[in-house]
């Protein structure tokens, strides 16, 4: 009990003890732990440290840009004065040329381009996270199924058991017929042999319980021990039409995204401008007539335009037409397979509760025609065998009652897990 109580700390606390040794497990807490405990849930962390990590390096943007350059050259001619003046000497510029200097300019109006591509950043991390989340939806759909899988199981078990009671009750009136020679012993032996057979299947069932409980308890991360309890899920017919699928946010996340790479577009094709600072020390310095290493400095505004981006503008935005254009169909068709679904599922949900009506009829007719059989085998009327007969044909018709049961919880959990609810 430790270990389960330490690991719900990390996590949802999923399991309620009824008792020293029995623990009480809902659907819902298996989704939300199994949810927990995915792999892939880690992806979310690493797919919003991503994003803001992009969004920081481009809000650097607005910071002082700091270029250093250096340059040492050799030209094969300089800037000469063809005129000469009398008693004045000037000397020609030197053919190596030095340069030593710092420009940092500082962004003031970039049309929004910095502001887009952030946005465009953070929609691109949720339309990747609500990725995520159709995973993770699948996942609940996997543990909903082996939960099920379980619940029919254990009804089986009971089911088994109650079987085994009948034939237990037959043999001791066979038995009692027996002492007093009114009944061959070979009628104890047939019973007693449909006894093991009915032993057996409770073998097999356990066995099969075992192997879905293992495989939920890797969902889960928690070891589950054979006593573990499934509460059987509160369903209702009464579930709106009205989806909620991830699959849907999907669409209109990726549709945002779409709306915000056209807004990348404009802003990429506006002016920018920003005012800038360039100091350095070099020979020739801004004087070019004057031969000697020297500082200097220029300031000043300085606008841009790149009209280049205009040629393939008209195209960029198009192919973002065609692409919305796609998730739009791609959604209508989701969305038509989908009320499809709803469809089958709701006539499904109608069959089965006329099934089950019917079902308790059955059992109540082979119930009584049981009792009688076995005043008729007390009696000696009939033989062991045919108890039997009618002992299989009332578990038969249980057996179509349980199944028909936990068919119907299947189909209203489907109904669920279509709409997204």
């Amino acid at each position: 009990m430790k270990k389960y109580f330490a690991k719900g700390l990390t996590g949802i606390c999923i399991f309620s003890a009824t008792s020293a040794f029995t623990q009480t497990l809902t659907l819902q807490q298996a989704c939300d732990s199994a949810r927990i405990h995915y792999p892939m849930i880690r992806q979310k962390q690493l797919l919003q440290q991503t994003a803001s990590l992009n969004i920081d390096n481009l809000s650097k943007g607005f910071l002082p840009q700091v270029n250093i350059n250096a340059q040492a050259s050799y030209q094969t001619d300089v800037t000469k004065l063809a005129i000469s003046f009398p008693g004045i000497n000037i000397d020609p510029l030197s053919k190596d040329q030095y340069k030593l200097s710092a420009d940092i300019s500082q962004l003031i109006y970039d049309g929004g381009l910095i502001r887009q591509q952030q946005q465009l950043q953070q929609q691109n991390a949720v339309v990747e996270g609500q990725k995520l989340e159709i995973e993770l939806y699948k996942l609940k759909e996997r543990v909903t199924q082996v939960y099920l899988g379980i619940l029919y199981i254990d009804e089986q078990l009971k089911q088994s058991d109650l079987v085994k009671s009948d034939i237990d009750n037959g043999i001791r009136k066979v038995e009692a017929q027996v002492e007093n020679g009114t009944a061959f012993r070979s009628g104890i032996s047939m019973l007693k042999a449909e006894r093991i057979k009915a032993e057996q299947r409770t073998i097999e069932l356990a066995a099969s319980r075992k192997g879905l409980l293992d495989v939920l308890s890797l969902f889960l991360q928690q070891a589950l021990s054979a006593s573990t309890r499934l509460v059987k899920p509160e369903t209702t017919s009464g579930i709106t039409a009205e989806l909620d699928r991830p699959e849907l946010k999907l669409y209109g996340e990726q549709n945002k995204l779409f709306l915000q790479q056209d807004q990348l577009i404009r802003s990429r094709n506006l002016p920018k401008a920003s005012v800038f600072l360039q100091g350095g020390y070099g020979r020739p310095g801004l004087n070019m007539l004057k031969n000697e290493f020297e500082p200097y400095g220029i300031g000043g505004l300085r606008l841009s335009w790149q009209l280049s981006g205009f040629y393939t503008a008209k195209r960029e935005k198009l192919l973002l037409t065609i692409n919305r254009q796609t998730v739009d169909l791609q959604k209508e068709t989701f969305v038509l397979n989908t009320q499809t679904q709803l469809k089958q599922q709701e006539t499904e949900v109608g069959k089965l509760n006329q099934l089950i009506s019917t079902d308790r009829e059955i059992i109540t007719l082979r119930n009584d025609v049981k009792k009688a059989a076995m005043a008729q085998l007390d009696n000696g009327v009939i033989t062991p065998n045919d108890y039997l007969k009618e002992v299989n044909a009332e578990d038969q018709a249980r057996q179509n009652l349980i199944t028909h049961q936990l068919q119907l919880v299947q189909a209203l959990i489907n109904l669920q897990l279509i709409t997204g609810k």
